[in-house]
Parts: C-alpha cells; structure tokens; sequence
C-alpha cells in the first residue's frame, strides 16, 4: 500500500506503521508482538509545580510510593539462602532477603528498639544484628536475641517480629509493596503485559552491567526522557539512520502499564528525502549501535534488507550462541525497543536482544534523580545463572561513555542527560506553569499523571 492510498489519524505519523513493519518481516510475528492499545488522554497540560514543589513531593511520598509496587532487586542479586539486598527510596529501607526454602521475604531495615537501620550495604548474613546494642533478627524476621535480656521482660508479650512488606516475583525482579490494599502484580501491571513476557524470559537473564548516576533533575522529568522516541531528531541525530523514531507505536493498559515500540534496521521518516540505502544502514547501526551484534563488514545479499540481517546476527550471537533455538523468534523480538514502563519507576524492555532496564528513585528530593540502567545477559541454557554485576555509580563529572562495556549507548545516554537539568532549571523559571504534551506521541506521560493524581486523591490503590 503507498503513502497516498492510506488514511490517517491526525495524530500519527504519515509514514509505514508498525504493523505494516511486521508485516514485511521474514519470519512470523507472533501475538505478543501485535495489536493497539492507546487510548486518548486528552490534550490538558501538565503543571510545571508537579516537577518543582516540595509540597508535591512530600504528597508522592506520604500517598503514593507506599502504595505502590516497586522493583526492590533482581534474582540474581540474591541466589543463596542469607543474601539480601537493600533497598532505599524516599525515606524507606527494606531488606529483601533470601530464604532458605529459595523464597523471598522484606522487611523494614529498622533496628525495633532504637531505630537504627539494621544495614546499610547489600551482602549476606545469618543475622541481622544491630551495631548499635545487639538486638537481633533471624533472616526470616523473627527475634533472635535481646542483650540485657532481663531488662526487657515486658517485651515478652509483643510481636517484635520485623514488620514484613509483602513481596511478589515476576521474569527475575523481586517487587515490594508496604500496602495491604493494592492488587496483585498481575492485576497491577495487567495480564496482557504481565503474560507477554513469560514469551521473552527475562528470568533466564541475569545483570551483566548496571550502572548508576545522580541527575539534576526530577525523577519524573528523567523518566519521561525515556517515554517517547521523537526526540531522538535532535538529541539523538546518529541512530537516525536506522530507528524508525516517528513510526514508534505507543500502547496503554489500565492505570499502571504501557509501551513504545519503536522500529529498528529503517530509517527514520524525517531522513526520508535521504534516500538511504540498505547498505547505508548497515553501515550507520555497525557505527552507533550499541545494543546488538556488530554487522561491520557484512554484505547484504541481492534483496536482502538491513533489517532482516540484524535479526539474523542478533539471533546467532544471542540465542544460538547460547544453546536456544530462534527459529520460531521474529525478526522484530531480536531487534526492536520494546520500551514498557511499570508505574512508577521501572522500565524493563521486551524482546530477546540484551534487555535494558531503567530504573529512577528521587535521591534525595525532588531536584535530583538516581538514575539506573541495566543490561541483561542470557546466561547459557544449560549453565548456571551467575552473580548480577554490582553497580557501577559514576560521580557527576563521569560521562556515561566512560562505561565501555555497552559502546555507544553511552553517548546516547550523554545526549539524554545533558537535556535534563536545563529541563529542571527551566521547569522552575516556568512563567505559565504549564508543560504542553502531545496527544499521541507523550500519551504514555499523560497516563502515568494521571495515574499519579488517583494515587494522590486516594483512588488507588
């Protein structure tokens, strides 16, 4: 079908959609992969306050972030019965602890009887006594010990337990909720996004790198850096080339899930009066890509397109390397962002090509953001699931790209952050208060106020 035959939204690009993508692929897409779900928001602007006030804030933390599900830690960080990890965020510690049945458990990271916190780094222990008297807890919660015994008969007859938070476990994260009222993680997140990624296994993954780095900015504004693709036309001119940036399908589910798949191995609909060449793709991604196999060198063969041999090699050196067989796997499942967002702060990508993962925490306020990415290996069928990387946590006049395990991501995660604190700054200095949005575009940012607001009402949970 061309360009002139077709009828559009006037909200989408005028250009090949998603689906039509698909369609061309050389190998089945499956239903994972298919099918629209955005909806309209509507067109009301944002309040710059929201990214600014300390009174909006203090709101997040005392309605929202407790009630919510967060992804406390990985798997991988805790294989064996006695490693816990420890989780920080806004005022809060937990423990995430691994049991000695394989199971997990969290607790508030307070010592119950001064209130010192038990611990301050992740490790291993086979109790968790507090540096301060020696009141101590058994990994499982309980209470193991109190010195000085004979002063605390009265505590004999109260639960000095540590107080539990309830856990949840889905592909490899281990998520937290203080609340006793929010729905189950497969209702949270809805079953449509919970099952899909049962397909892309994100379980047999482990951290191969993770890497933190405090932003002068809101953690609302540095998460919504990542919810839409179209400002790579300016911040991002060098993956042009190849990223179909415009053509990106943006989806929602219910109040705490959505998407954007953006395309790779096509070039972006503003380069269309380039005229690029297959060749010419080839070439761009062998030279900024930094997320899949290296196609330096390679020739296309008569017909074949850039598309088609990413996924080939992405297929080779990811699962047939690796003792999977990708022959039922689509091209666009090697290849494409797969870019979900799980309210509030958790960003874990689709597909089977290395995963990233974003994560955002205030830190400590609302000018200032910890700003993690993961990249997730697939261990070897048959081998056994390693250790997850400790992360790496560059000070701020670390560039990303000094990380030069993940090449050229680190430049585009440069080009994103350099935008963030003018963000900030300008956000402050707003004469209007208002942050305009698009309609479809930055839907995903609309649904996730709004959500924010229901939170902040007392709607949710």
């Amino acid at each position: 079908m061309d360009n002139a035959s077709r009828t559009y939204p006037a909200d989408r690009c005028p250009a090949i959609t998603v689906d039509e993508i698909l369609d061309l692929d050389s190998r089945e897409v499956p239903p994972e992969v298919r099918g629209d779900s955005w909806r309209d928001l509507g067109t009301e602007p944002v309040t710059a306050e929201r990214y600014t006030s300390a009174a909006f804030f203090e709101a997040e933390k005392k309605h929202m972030w407790p009630n919510v599900w967060q992804m406390a830690a990985r798997e991988d960080e805790l294989l064996q019965p006695g490693d816990y990890v420890v989780y920080n965020n806004v005022g809060r510690s937990y423990l995430i602890v691994r049991q000695d049945d394989g199971s997990v458990k969290a607790f508030h990271n307070v010592c119950l009887h001064r209130g010192r916190k038990l611990r301050t780094e992740s490790g291993s222990a086979d109790d968790f006594t507090c540096p301060f008297h020696g009141f101590a807890w058994k990994t499982d919660g309980g209470l193991k010990h109190i010195p000085c015994e004979w002063d605390f008969q009265h505590l004999k007859e109260r639960d000095m337990s540590l107080p539990e938070l309830r856990v949840e476990r889905w592909q490899g994260f281990i998520f937290v909720t203080e609340s006793a009222a929010q729905v189950s993680l497969r209702d949270y997140m809805g079953a449509e996004v919970y099952d899909r990624f049962a397909r892309w296994r994100l379980d047999e993954c482990y951290t191969a790198l993770w890497v933190g780095k405090v932003i002068n900015a809101n953690w609302k504004a540095v998460s919504e850096a990542f919810m839409e693709a179209w400002h790579s036309i300016v911040t991002h001119p060098q993956i042009l080339p190849y990223t179909g940036d415009a053509n990106t399908r943006y989806s929602m589910w219910g109040d705490h899930a959505n998407l954007a798949l953006t395309p790779f191995g096509l070039p972006s609909p503003h380069l269309a009066a380039d005229n690029l060449s297959e060749d010419d793709i080839i070439a761009a991604f062998s030279r900024t890509s930094g997320r899949s196999a290296s196609l330096e060198g390679r020739k296309l063969s008569e017909g074949e397109t850039a598309r088609k041999a990413m996924a080939e090699i992405n297929r080779a050196n990811f699962l047939d390397a690796l003792g999977y067989d990708s022959a039922g796997i689509s091209d666009s499942e090697m290849l494409d962002a797969f870019t979900y967002n799980i309210f509030p702060n958790l960003s874990p990508w689709g597909g089977f090509v290395p995963n990233i993962v974003y994560r955002w925490r205030p830190w400590p306020d609302q000018n200032a953001t910890l700003m993690e990415v993961r990249l997730l290996g697939r261990k070897p069928k048959d081998g056994t699931m390693p250790e997850a990387a400790e992360m790496r946590f560059l000070t701020p006049d670390e560039p990303w790209a000094t990380v030069t395990e993940w090449g050229a991501l680190g430049e585009v995660f440069d080009q994103d952050m350099e935008n963030l604190p003018y963000v900030q700054e300008g956000l402050i200095a707003s004469a209007n208060n208002r942050v305009e949005l698009g309609r479809y575009q930055e839907g995903r940012i609309r649904q996730f106020h709004q959500t924010m607001d229901k939170y902040l009402a007392g709607q949710l949970p």
